[in-house]
């Protein structure tokens, strides 16, 4: 005994049938992506050269902040050229502070919106002041 399927029926299997594959394809990219980011960082993990900061100027044009070996320096970077600017001393640098991945995004979110952490736990009832 077969079944057929309505016109509706068909419609919905299809529906599902593509939203299935949809979410297989978004789980594989998302698998690739992972995969390929630890595969880069194993990669660089043991290099000597570290960009530390990158301020853009223009489009195609870049002020960076790296690192080779012990040295800090400051390079210009261009569509077609890299040049140096100079060397900066480790003590005249702004240490920041990383961000730990066990952070929530809600977390993060506040951090980057410039809200303490003190105040993030405090009820939000301003209608009481």
């Amino acid at each position: 005994m077969s079944v057929l399927l309505t016109g509706a029926d068909s419609a919905y299997a299809q529906f599902i049938v593509v939203l299935i594959i949809f979410v297989l394809v978004l789980g594989v990219t998302a698998w690739v992506t992972k995969w390929i980011s630890g595969y880069q960082k194993q990669q660089s993990a043991n290099s000597n050269i570290e960009v530390i900061e990158t301020s853009r100027l223009t489009n195609n044009k870049y002020l960076q902040l790296i690192r080779v070996g012990e040295t800090y320096m400051a390079i210009a970077v261009c569509k077609d050229t890299v040049t140096m600017l100079g060397e900066i001393p480790a003590e005249q640098l702004k240490k920041q502070e990383p961000i730990s991945s066990g952070l929530g995004f809600k977390e993060l979110l506040d951090r980057a919106a410039g809200k303490n952490s003190e105040n993030a736990n405090e009820p939000k009832d301003n209608l009481s002041k």
